[in-house]
């Protein structure tokens, strides 16, 4: 079974690799109370009084001729020491996508939209003891800045985190710039864009940073516009307070600011607004409310 939508000619599919529930704690502008008030609304599915719910997913875009597929999950195998709840996972994500009708053969274009373990993970999978590309045909697009933030050979340039924990997420990159990006590029398949980039008529990115220095953005408008926004919100409570961030942002206040930009846009352009981590029906509209957004509709997603 795949969950599915039509967005004007394109096709949407999304594809759940996993499940998890972390802290609240891991918003730490956000008074208890918040949670409580929008509690009757979006509780139990997207938060309950101790945890924060999330999906690890994918999205296939079928659109131009084309088969994109939009992060690509956390992998499985993997030696993830800042994040141990992510490593040695076993799933059955490529099962999965075949059974949506999506071979890895057939994907064109992958598009990491930062370089997270939960975005860039089956980006590679593991033959006998070597890291390959998972999608043979596709170009992956990396965001420049990224790339260069996290490859190990710039360790030093970045400078030390801002406390323990992202010190250690920082020194961690380096395994999973090892075993899910270094791969792809030395298969050349890696395609590496900044400032924007146009994939095709109904598709481009564009740069939103904030949560990592390279964080993009995915926008489609086949005749119904929508924006694939990764990690720009984690959950829904940072509609409703954009400038609240998430302790996995790497700046604070920067993605804030992206936040609401590309919000008050997609509000303005009508478009589905559609996160990476969303359970639920996955992307929803929105329209401005107050210093915040409130949830117009929910994306019509249907099981097929």
């Amino acid at each position: 079974m795949a969950d599915r939508a039509q967005l004007g000619a394109a096709t949407v599919t999304r594809v759940i690799e996993w499940r998890l529930d972390l802290p609240l704690s891991m918003f730490p502008q956000t008074p208890s109370a918040a949670w409580q008030e929008l509690a009757p609304d979006l509780s139990p599915t997207f938060w309950d009084a101790e945890n924060w719910h999330a999906v690890v997913q994918s999205w296939v875009i079928q659109v131009d001729g084309l088969t994109v597929v939009v992060d690509t999950g956390v992998g499985n195998g993997r030696d993830r020491p800042a994040m141990p709840f992510l490593a040695n996972l076993e799933t059955d994500f490529l099962g999965k996508l075949e059974a949506a009708g999506v071979g890895p053969e057939s994907v064109d274009i992958v598009v990491n939209t930062h370089i997270h373990t939960d975005h860039v993970g089956w980006n590679t999978r593991r033959e006998n003891d070597t890291w390959v590309p998972t999608f043979p045909n596709a170009r992956y697009l990396v965001p420049e800045a990224d790339y260069r933030y996290y490859h190990p050979e710039n360790a030093e340039a970045r400078g030390p985190g801002r406390d323990e924990q992202h010190q250690a997420r920082l020194d961690a990159s380096r395994i999973l710039f090892e075993d899910s990006i270094l791969p792809i590029a030395e298969a050349g398949q890696i395609e590496l864009w900044s400032d924007g980039h146009r994939i095709s008529e109904s598709l481009w990115l564009r740069p939103t940073p904030g949560h990592t220095p390279g964080s993009s953005v995915l926008w489609l408008d086949a005749g119904r516009p929508a924006v694939f926004v990764g990690d720009l919100t984690h959950t829904p409570m940072q509609l409703h307070r954009p400038t609240d961030s998430c302790v996995l942002d790497e700046d604070f206040a920067e993605a804030g600011v992206t936040r609401r930009r590309v919000l008050t846009e997609a509000s303005r352009r009508r478009a589905t607004v559609i996160p990476a981590h969303y359970p639920g029906r996955g992307g929803m509209t929105v329209v401005a409310r107050s210093d915040g957004f409130m949830i117009d509709d929910w994306l019509a997603i249907n099981s097929s």
